[in-house]
């Protein structure tokens, strides 16, 4: 056996996300790529769930059951998705308190590849400021561009390991949400638990004392090709799951683009090379974070 290809240990000690679990069929050996690694995973018949590096003798859609598993690795089954990890990755993943109550939709919407790193994908996610241009005409609309003064601190997470939380965050959109009545001004707050992960608050149209949760799980297949896999945890008595999805997926159809056309591709953690504004607060202090846990793969650290 060869050596990991990302020597990274702060990337290779953290759960990954490598699939939905309600798109595994039982006994189909499913195949990814998790840092720059082909890793295999899959659900047994008796419903365990399983992740190895991939073998020749189990190639995808085959058949498998427990003996057949070499070089297994562990995972998780957290919020609607298989987690696994190349190392040594802690007793348990953050957690979406949304997610677990009873009268919210609970939606996979999509494993959508980008050709970017992970950290650029959650950056992008973190920025009001593209809002009126990205997706004018859903989420913002010119000349209403302003970024408001917002608060970013870091605060104790699971585990006692430091999480980026954005608060008192708020945009003009003139369809929000999907269950929007016309154009609301929103109500945001962005928590970032995870290098890879990011949750976005945002204000639910039928309940002002709640708010929805959209998520994005990276999954790094190399330092700059990303598998982002969305959930939504929505409180929408008007629309099915498809119809979120579909709504969910165009907002990101028109991040795509932007996002792989961004240079370079890797996050600078330094600030020569991308010179922050003000309305970049989330940003600077999510780089920030990033470099002070040591992490080096999918980033350009700020000593290059």
């Amino acid at each position: 056996m060869t050596g990991p290809k990302c020597t990274d240990p702060v990337a290779l000690n953290l759960w990954h996300p490598v699939g939905a679990v309600v798109e595994l069929a039982p006994r189909a050996v499913h195949e990814t790529q998790l840092l720059e690694e082909a890793v295999s995973y899959g659900v047994c018949a008796g419903g365990e769930t399983h992740a190895w590096r991939s073998v020749a003798a189990l190639p995808p859609g085959s058949q498998f059951g427990p003996a057949d598993i070499d070089e297994r690795l562990p995972t998780l089954k957290r919020l609607g998705y298989l987690w696994t990890s190349l190392g040594t990755p802690p007793p348990e993943l953050f957690d979406l308190p949304e997610f677990h109550e009873p009268d919210r939709h609970n939606v996979w919407a999509g494993s959508i590849g980008v050709h970017t790193s992970a950290p650029r994908a959650v950056e992008n996610f973190l920025d009001m400021g593209h809002f009126p241009y990205v997706h004018s005409g859903y989420l913002g609309i010119e000349p209403l561009t302003e970024v408001k003064e917002y608060e970013v601190d870091l605060v104790e997470g699971v585990g006692g390991h430091q999480e980026v939380l954005a608060t008192e965050c708020e945009f003009f959109q003139p369809l929000g949400a999907l269950n929007a009545d016309g154009g609301m001004l929103m109500g945001y707050v962005y928590r970032v638990p995870h290098p890879y992960c990011a949750i976005l608050y945002k204000s639910s149209p039928i309940d002002e004392s709640r708010m929805d949760a959209i998520t994005i799980f990276c999954q790094p297949m190399d330092e700059e090709s990303t598998r982002a896999h969305m959930l939504l945890s929505m409180l929408d008595d008007e629309n099915d799951y498809r119809l979120l999805k579909r709504f969910q997926l165009l907002i990101f159809g028109q991040d795509k683009p932007i996002l792989e056309n961004q240079r370079p591709k890797r996050l600078p953690l330094g600030s020569r090379i991308e010179t922050p504004v003000r309305s970049d607060k989330t940003s600077i202090t999510y780089r920030r974070w990033l470099s002070d846990m040591g992490l080096t793969y999918c980033v350009i650290p700020a000593a290059a």
